[in-house]
């Protein structure tokens, strides 16, 4: 069986990280979604709102890709979060070169700790490149549309979040 991670804060989940979960799941039989706690970057839902828009979020993706996808929330290294799943394969996104750069980084340490797990990237649609949970938090904040960015579901609790329009 293909077990593989997709890690990374979801801070929100955004219509980019689908998009990556949705072209993951035909690589492997198994895709589990790391939730990186990662209290250092202060993030505007906690960890259980989180898990449950991924939950709620990817429930019919499994339905449609027939693989199991589950939420698996980590506060360890990314690779002993890769052993615990029984990963072989990492899944990471890329957006823009500037983020191949800090990946290839972290595939070089990554693979010095654990040859075993093997990285692979996928590149955001054109239509999400520019999709960053960061920036979508502050246009909501300061009252933006987020819909281009978000799922209605992932709108309204961010609106709830900032209580105004998101």
């Amino acid at each position: 069986m293909r077990i593989g991670l997709y890690p990374g804060t979801f801070d929100p989940i955004t219509l980019g990280h689908i998009d990556i979960i949705r072209r993951a799941a035909v690589l492997v039989d198994r895709l589990v979604i790391g939730v990186a706690i990662n209290r250092d970057k202060g993030p505007l839902f906690c960890l259980e709102e989180r898990v449950a828009m991924i939950e709620a979020e990817c429930a019919k993706l499994g339905e449609q890709t027939g693989i199991e996808i589950v939420v698996h929330p980590f506060e360890n290294l990314l690779i002993d979060c890769a052993r615990d799943v029984n990963a072989q394969i990492m899944i990471r996104g890329l957006r823009a070169v500037g983020d191949f750069e800090y990946e290839f980084q972290m595939v070089g340490m990554n693979r010095a700790l654990d040859d075993g797990v093997e990285t692979v990237f996928l590149m955001a649609d054109a239509e999400h490149q520019a999709i960053a949970s960061k920036l979508v938090k502050e246009i909501a904040r300061l009252g933006g549309d987020v819909r281009k960015f978000v799922t209605p579901a992932v709108r309204e609790a961010l609106r709830e979040k900032f209580d105004g329009s998101a």
